[in-house]
């Protein structure tokens, strides 16, 4: 399956978060989303799995009540149910890869 960013439609999610949903299929799936700077990712929890590349910007993120600084080449690992979520220091983009889907995010589109 091939995905192309251009022809993805970014959603906006409010407050300066904006997303596009990537490549998805069997248990793994691709979103990407753009922060504006000082816009939250409130804390929350989820039952998937979730590895987070930092592409660009700044980031202190918060992962079951510890926090750091995140930046372009960074890489976070959530685990199932843990609490997390971040405040965007410098205006970026992060590429959150989950598993199972977020089917959450699908039925929303």
């Amino acid at each position: 399956m091939f995905v192309f960013n251009d022809k993805i439609e970014m959603e906006d999610l409010g407050n300066g978060v904006k997303r596009k949903i990537l490549a998805h299929g069997g248990t793994m799936m691709g979103v990407e989303v753009h922060f504006e700077t000082d816009a939250v990712g409130p804390l929350h929890q989820h039952p998937h799995e979730q590895l987070t590349y930092v592409l660009s910007g700044e980031f202190d993120f918060t992962i079951d009540g510890v926090t750091h600084l995140v930046k372009a080449g960074d890489t976070l690992y959530k685990k199932p149910n843990v609490v997390h979520g971040c405040v965007c220091r410098a205006a970026g983009v992060l590429l959150d890869t989950f598993t199972p889907q977020r089917e959450d995010f699908l039925a929303a589109k």
